[in-house]
């Protein structure tokens, strides 16, 4: 709640549109959430949210949870897909938002990427971010370069072919670049 507090006063604001815990903290993350169902009832939060859940996560919280979390900010990108968690939130109604869906530029030399890109006189970013899209995950890429931002919304005068998207599911290597929540502690 004090987090809460401090958050609204550094952004001075009223009420946030959204907020999400952070990590799956084992012995804090149910305790947390109904502080979060609190102030969604009181109405100084507009939706809540989750990042870095798994299933048994979701599953754990589902058990003393009033209010669904309406997403799950995970990692994702090409070599983290992170299958199992994607079909548990569309069934769950739970939106996907990736963090570090460019693998942190990665990705961008891969022979896969860069072929479809050449082939929609794209960029290897613009091709990952467009597969985000079309797979129904939000994707908010990190760039301070005005030009690279320009760029990563420049995603919605084209599409991936069903081949292609299939082969950018199938570089899944279960690979990640932040920490495995089940580590987290």
């Amino acid at each position: 709640m004090r987090a809460f507090e401090r958050s609204l006063e550094r952004l001075n604001q009223e009420y946030l549109d959204l907020y999400l815990i952070h990590w799956p903290v084992k012995e804090h993350f149910q305790d947390t959430w109904k502080a979060m169902e609190r102030l969604y009832e009181e109405g100084v939060i507009k939706s809540i949210g989750v990042s870095n859940f798994h299933v048994h996560h979701l599953q754990k919280l589902f058990t003393k949870a009033n209010v669904k979390p309406v997403i799950n900010q995970i990692e994702y990108h090409p070599h983290l897909t992170q299958q199992e968690v994607k079909t548990f939130c569309d069934k769950e109604d739970i939106q996907m938002e990736a963090w570090s869906p460019l693998k942190r530029g990665r990705l961008f030399e891969d022979p896969t990427i860069t072929q479809i890109a050449e082939r929609h006189g794209k960029s290897p970013a613009q091709v990952i971010l467009r597969w985000d899209v079309q797979n129904h995950v939000i994707t908010i890429p990190k760039s301070v370069t005005p030009s690279r931002i320009r760029d990563n919304a420049d995603i919605f005068d084209f599409n991936l072919s069903e081949d292609e998207m299939d082969q950018i599911n199938r570089m899944n290597q279960n690979d990640r670049t932040g920490m495995n929540p089940n580590e987290f502690d």
